[in-house]
C-alpha cells in the first residue's frame, strides 16, 4: 500500500508539474502576441473584431483604428446599401466606403507571401460581410429574437445552476468519501468552493454570450476586455530600472511555483531514491535531504530572477523592509527559525527519535525550520516550535546510545526469601525478546517500606518506542514468577493506637442509638426471610 501511495503521489505531481509547464509555455509563447497588439491597432464593427492595422512612419497604429471604426460605425448607422471598394493613391491601395478614404493598406499590413492588393480585397470581403450583419442585427425582429434567446439563457442558467447545486451537494460528497480518508474536511472546504467557482463560471459564459447578442453590449463588453487585457500586458509596475506587466508578474510567481513543485519532487525522489539504501540513519537522512530541499529553492530562484531580467540590486528595498519586519513584527518567526537551524545542524534531535516532551513522549516525524512534528504513542500529531527545544528540558531516549533503561518497582511481603524475589525477577526479564542482553537486567533491593520490602528491577531496550508495551508485558512476566514461587505482594497495613482503657464507655445516648440500629437491621433481616 505505501509503494502504491508513493507511485500515486509521484505520478500526481508529474501531471502538475505537465500542466505547470504547458501553461507556462503557452503564456511565454503569447508574449510576442502581446507584444504585437501593442504595435498594432483593431478594426471593429459593434465590437467584433475584423482585423488588426500596423503603425506608419509618423502615424500610430491607434488614430489609424479610431478614424476607421469611425467611418464603419457611420456606415452601419445609416442603414443604406455600402460600397466597399479599392482605389490606387500614389501607387499604394486604398479602401474606400461610400467614396470616403477609410485606410491605406502598407507593406507593414500585408503577412509573408501576400502583396498589399491581395490584402485589402480579403479586408473588403470581411468589411462587407460584417457591415451587412450589424444592420441586419439592428432590425427589430432580430432584436425580438435576442431578447428571447436572451431570456432562454437566464431562465437555462438558473435551471444549471440549481442542478450544479444539487449534483455537488449530493454526489460529489459520496464521491469524496469513497476516494478520501479525510473525506469531512475535504468536503466542507473543497465542496462550497467549487459549486461557486463553477457558478460563477456558469453566469460569466451566460453574460458574455448575451452580451454579444446585441450590438451596443457587445461593443462595451469590448471596451472592458480591452481595459482589462492591456492593464494586464502594459508594463505599469516598475522594479528597478525596468517595468513590468501584470501578465508577467503572475507568470513569474507561476514559475516559482514550478521551482517549487520540482524541488520538493527531487527531494522526495532523494529521500525515496537515494538516501534509502545509503545505509545512514533516518535522520541523517532528513537532515540531507531538508538541505538539498532549500538549496534546490535558492539556487532555482537567483537564476530564476537572472533569466527574467530583473536587477536583484533593484531588490535591496525590499530586503530592508524584511529585515525590519523580522526585527519588529516578526520575532517569533525569526526565533522559531534560528532555533530549527540549530536543531539541524546540533542535532540533538533527529528524525526517528523517541523523546519526551513535557507529559508527551513520541516519534519525532519531521523537523521544520519553525516547528518539529511528534507522533505520540496515542497516534497523534503534535506540533511543537523548536525553540522550546532550545529552552526547556526534554528527554531524548535515541540520542547517544542505542539503549535505554527501564525502571519497575516491585513491593513484597514481608519473610519472603530475598533470593527468592531476586531470581523471580530476573527470570521474567532475561527471556524476553525486546529486553536486551548486555547490559544485563539488574535487581535491586531499595529498602524496607511501611507495608513491604522495596525492590527494583532495570532492564534495557533497544527500542524505547515501545516503551509502554514492553513495561506492560514485564509486569506479567513478573506476577506469574512470583505466583510460581508463592511470593506474596503485601497488601497496604495500617496499625491503629488507642489511649485508654477497653472496652471504651459510651455515654447512654451513643448507646440507645447503636441499640436502636441493631434491632432495625434484625427486623429487615426477618422480613426478607
Amino acid at each position: 500500500m505505501s509503494c502504491l501511495k508513493l507511485l500515486w503521489s509521484h505520478r500526481t505531481q508529474t501531471i502538475w508539474i505537465f500542466i505547470l509547464s504547458f501553461i507556462l509555455t503557452c503564456s511565454t509563447s503569447l508574449m510576442p502576441v502581446w507584444a504585437q497588439a501593442n504595435s498594432t491597432a483593431a478594426i471593429t464593427v459593434d465590437g467584433r473584431v475584423l482585423f488588426r492595422v500596423s503603425r506608419l512612419e509618423g502615424f500610430d497604429a491607434q488614430p489609424r483604428a479610431d478614424y476607421a471604426n469611425e467611418i464603419l460605425n457611420r456606415a452601419v448607422q445609416s442603414g443604406e446599401p455600402v460600397t466597399v471598394r479599392v482605389v490606387q493613391i500614389n501607387d499604394l491601395p486604398v479602401i474606400q466606403v461610400n467614396g470616403v478614404n477609410l485606410l491605406t493598406v502598407t507593406r507593414k499590413d500585408a503577412p509573408e507571401g501576400m502583396t498589399r492588393e491581395e490584402q485589402a480585397q480579403q479586408w473588403i470581403s470581411r468589411i462587407e460581410f460584417a457591415i451587412k450583419l450589424a444592420q441586419e442585427q439592428r432590425r427589430p425582429e432580430y432584436i425580438r429574437k435576442a431578447i428571447l434567446l436572451s431570456a432562454f439563457c437566464v431562465v437555462g442558467a438558473i435551471a444549471l445552476s440549481f442542478a450544479l447545486g444539487w449534483i455537488w451537494r449530493n454526489w460529489l460528497p459520496r464521491l469524496i468519501q469513497l476516494r478520501q480518508r479525510n473525506a469531512p474536511q475535504l468536503i466542507e472546504s473543497f465542496v462550497p468552493l467549487s459549486l461557486g467557482f463553477v457558478r460563477v463560471c456558469l453566469w460569466l459564459i451566460t453574460v458574455i454570450y448575451i452580451s454579444n447578442q446585441f450590438a451596443q453590449t457587445r461593443i462595451w463588453s469590448r471596451r472592458i476586455i480591452d481595459v482589462l487585457f492591456f492593464s494586464f500586458v502594459e508594463p505599469i509596475i516598475p522594479l528597478g530600472d525596468k517595468s513590468y506587466s501584470a501578465i508577467q508578474l503572475l507568470i513569474l510567481l507561476g514559475l516559482f511555483a514550478g521551482i517549487l513543485i520540482v524541488s520538493s519532487s527531487a527531494t522526495k525522489l532523494l529521500r525515496t531514491r537515494i538516501l534509502l539504501f545509503t545505509g545512514i540513519s533516518r535522520g541523517a537522512q532528513e537532515t540531507i535531504a531538508l538541505i538539498a530541499c532549500y538549496t534546490l529553492i535558492f539556487i532555482g530562484t537567483l537564476v530564476l530572477l537572472q533569466l527574467w531580467g530583473l536587477d536583484l540590486s533593484s531588490l535591496n528595498i525590499f530586503a530592508g523592509v524584511l529585515g525590519v519586519g523580522i526585527g519588529l513584527g516578526l520575532q517569533g518567526i525569526a526565533k522559531e527559525f534560528v532555533s530549527g537551524l540549530a536543531i539541524i545542524f546540533e542535532r540533538h534531535i533527529e528524525v526517528g527519535d523517541f523523546i519526551n516532551v513535557g507529559e508527551y513522549m513520541g516519534t519525532v516525524e519531521r523537523i521544520g525550520l519553525r516547528s518539529t512534528q511528534i507522533r505520540t504513542l496515542d497516534e497523534v500529531a503534535m506540533i511543537v516550535p523548536n525553540s522550546r527545544f532550545l529552552e526547556k528540558e526534554f528527554v531524548n531516549w535515541n540520542h547517544g546510545n542505542y539503549v535505554s533503561r527501564i525502571r519497575l518497582p516491585v513491593p513484597v511481603a514481608f519473610g519472603e526469601d530475598l533470593s527468592q524475589v531476586r531470581e523471580a525477577l530476573i527470570d521474567a526479564a532475561k527471556d524476553y525478546p525486546h529486553v536486551v542482553s548486555q547490559p544485563a537486567p539488574r535487581v535491586f533491593f531499595i529498602g524496607y517500606g511501611e507495608s513491604s520490602l522495596e525492590f527494583e528491577l532495570l532492564v534495557w531496550i533497544a527500542d524505547p518506542r515501545r516503551h509502554p508495551q514492553i513495561k506492560s508485558d514485564l509486569y506479567f512476566r513478573i506476577d506469574n514468577s512470583l505466583r510460581d514461587r508463592n511470593i506474596q505482594i503485601p497488601f497496604p497495613q495500617r496499625d491503629l493506637h488507642f489511649r485508654g482503657s477497653l472496652p471504651v464507655e459510651l455515654s447512654p445516648q451513643t448507646e440507645a442509638d447503636l441499640n436502636n440500629r441493631l434491632n432495625n437491621g434484625k427486623g429487615e433481616e426477618s422480613k426478607t426471610e
